[in-house]
């Protein structure tokens, strides 16, 4: 176990499985040598810092806070980071190998060019308006939870708080943007009424990093694989003791790690998780993830 003086809001690898960093409430933002347990602390954020993601081509790491920027380190450089100005508060990030996608508050996505994050890095401590690549808005009405970019680049997928997904391609092109559509998913009869949903958030999306299918995670406490191509699930697992709050899929996609700890969704604010709170490892068999094609 790795202590931080302050919760932690997320976490990723390095450049192996010894070297980890993470973004924390009090705006910390720490590298982490996994086999020692020591803490390097990389930067401060003004306010909590929500996201975290780590570029192995090129060595950086990128954080999103709550005040409404980004900083961009070098983790091997005793220098500050560079900081990035955002529009609005920002809920979360993804990584492609060419992009990087920041979901924020007011339905806002801003998708930057990699190389040019890259470039920014090495100014270091200064602060910089770095004109995005491209902005969109969300095509999902309502609040931003989390999004994930498609391992072959190609394009991310976004969820709301509102039980649904939207699938979305980087190409600006008429036809690939014609491409994209949205879904319900995570929504159950209500028991007091069949005839009446119970909606809720979409809070995790994970692709799979071979097959390009993904999962996604519920205040339902489910978790389904999609076919993002063919526009199908494929399988739904049974159900998880609490809300599920993360995904993620193993470097070779053979495992899934679903965390899995009670949430609002019930509309008491006074949860206590300690002893819910849970981390289960499932592991896929042959072909598990894979897509069914088209329909």
């Amino acid at each position: 176990a790795v202590e931080h003086r302050a919760p932690v809001l997320d976490v990723c690898f390095g450049k192996d499985d010894s070297e980890a960093f993470s973004a924390g409430l009090d705006g910390g933002v720490r590298k982490i040598d996994l086999e020692t347990g020591h803490l390097d602390e990389l930067s401060s954020h003004s306010s909590g810092a929500k996201s975290i993601v780590y570029c192995p081509d090129t060595s950086t790491v990128i954080s999103a806070s709550w005040d409404k920027t980004l900083h961009i380190h070098d983790p091997r450089s005793a220098d500050p980071p560079a900081t990035i100005n955002l529009p609005n508060k920002p809920f979360c990030l993804s990584l492609s190998a060419s992009k990087l996608v920041v979901g924020m508050a007011a339905r806002a996505l801003h998708i930057y060019d990699l190389p040019s994050i890259v470039e920014i890095r090495s100014r270091s401590g200064q602060t910089v308006d770095l004109e995005p690549w491209q902005r969109r808005e969300s095509s999902l009405k309502f609040m931003t939870r989390t999004v994930a970019c498609m391992p072959n680049d190609d394009g991310y997928a976004t969820s709301s708080i509102e039980g649904r997904v939207a699938v979305e391609w980087f190409d600006p092109s008429p036809t690939s943007q014609a491409r994209k559509y949205a879904f319900k998913c995570h929504r159950q009869p209500s028991p007091d009424n069949p005839n009446v949903d119970v909606v809720y958030p979409v809070n995790a999306l994970a692709f799979h990093p071979v097959y390009g299918t993904f999962a996604s995670g519920g205040g339902d406490g489910l978790v389904a694989l999609w076919d993002a191509v063919a526009k199908r699930r494929i399988r739904q697992y049974q159900r998880y003791p609490q809300s599920i709050a993360a995904l993620a899929f193993s470097c070779d996609g053979k495992y899934l790690a679903v965390a899995s700890c009670p949430g609002f969704e019930d509309g008491k604010e006074d949860v206590v998780a300690e002893g819910e709170t849970k981390l289960f490892i499932r592991e896929l068999a042959d072909g598990e993830g894979k897509g069914k094609g088209g329909k």
